[in-house]
């Protein structure tokens, strides 16, 4: 059975846009973190914004982030999507309903990562077809912006484990409870 982990960017009152306020507290830590976060994945899973602003970047960072822009560029990315038609960086867009189409790919035996797309992370979660959550928690509050959780998201869930980076960064892996 496959696995689907959503690895999100927040700030302490959660909000997940525009995560340049992120600039600040990344460092190796993270950056290691977040490496092999993608590198035990076999495949993206994406929402159509998060992919269009991905694939608008990553291809011209590949050179100078190595074997993370290399992975990044080379896999297979599953993209949620009603309104784009010609699939480009070795995407494949899900046809028909989303949930029952990341169903059918939850019965591979691969590992499925969604970086930001909260709307995305928001519908997989009501149907409880996320197996991980992995939250990075900055200690930033921006006052303003787009909330990772839509209103009427519910979800228990057990924490499996945490650390701290030097830069006050909380990472927190949570379980479905």
């Amino acid at each position: 059975m496959g696995k689907i982990i959503a690895v999100e960017y927040v700030t302490l009152d959660g909000v997940f846009e525009e995560p340049a306020w992120s600039g600040p507290y990344f460092n190796d830590e993270l950056g290691a973190w977040q490496s092999s976060n993608l590198m035990e994945a076999d495949a993206l899973l994406l929402g159509r914004r998060t992919y269009e602003g991905f694939k608008a970047a990553w291809p011209q960072m590949e050179e100078a982030t190595g074997d993370f822009g290399k992975k990044m560029n080379g896999m297979p990315k599953y993209v949620a999507t009603t309104t784009l038609t010609e699939p480009e960086w070795n995407a494949e867009f899900l046809q028909g309903d989303v949930v029952e189409a990341v169903t059918k790919l939850k019965t591979g035996s691969g590992s499925l990562l969604i970086n930001g797309s909260a709307s995305l992370v928001n519908l997989l979660t009501r149907h409880n077809l996320i197996d991980e959550y992995r939250i990075m928690v900055y200690p930033v509050v921006v006052g303003e912006g787009r909330k990772l959780w839509d209103e009427g998201t519910k979800v228990a869930l057990k924490l499996s484990s945490t650390f701290t980076t030097t830069t006050g960064v909380e990472v927190l892996t949570y379980l479905p409870a």
